[in-house]
């Protein structure tokens, strides 16, 4: 593994598991969220984005948290791995409104400055409904995908894909 997409629904915790994976071996982690959003919640224009993914991939080592389905295939292009998270819908929601409850106002770790964690219901609609709208899109994408193809369908084996992964040096 030396270029990882972490992808799936808000809430089934991608950015957990890319934080506990970089640490692990030593690769650069990218929250695409940090790079997608500017202060105050304000989007980066189309052609911005795509010059932004274009070189963050062209980078030779990386593990890119976050789905982002219109830069997903140009990401696939340069991805050896993908972590696919599959939770259910209605825990990836509880996991959101814990989320929410316990940093109301305060800007998430993985998010870029100035967005504090606020109360969406489109956000919550778009991840009750995650698994019939916006899944076969991205498995449409992932169709062709020539590297390691990983699909966790529940914490229990997040865990025990992270037990499997072992700490390796930073440097290379």
């Amino acid at each position: 593994m030396e270029r990882v997409l972490v992808i799936g629904s808000p809430g089934a915790g991608k950015s957990t598991l890319a934080r506990v994976l970089a640490r692990r071996t030593g690769l650069p982690l990218r929250h695409l969220d940090q790079l997608y959003w500017r202060a105050g919640w304000v989007e980066t224009g189309k052609e911005e984005w795509a010059e932004r993914v274009a070189r963050l991939i062209a980078e030779p080592r990386w593990i890119i948290d976050g789905n982002y389905g219109g830069s997903l295939k140009l990401r696939l292009t340069r991805a050896d791995t993908v972590i696919d998270l599959d939770l259910p819908a209605w825990l990836c929601v509880a996991r959101i409104v814990k989320r929410l409850l316990g940093s109301w106002g305060k800007v998430r770790p993985d998010m870029a400055e100035g967005c504090p964690e606020r109360p969406s219901w489109e956000f919550l609609a778009y991840t009750a409904t995650f698994p019939w709208k916006v899944r076969p899109r991205t498995e449409d994408k992932l169709r062709g995908f020539g590297g390691r193809y990983i699909r966790l369908r529940s914490q229990t084996e997040i865990d025990r894909f992270l037990s499997a992964v072992t700490d390796r040096p930073a440097a290379r």
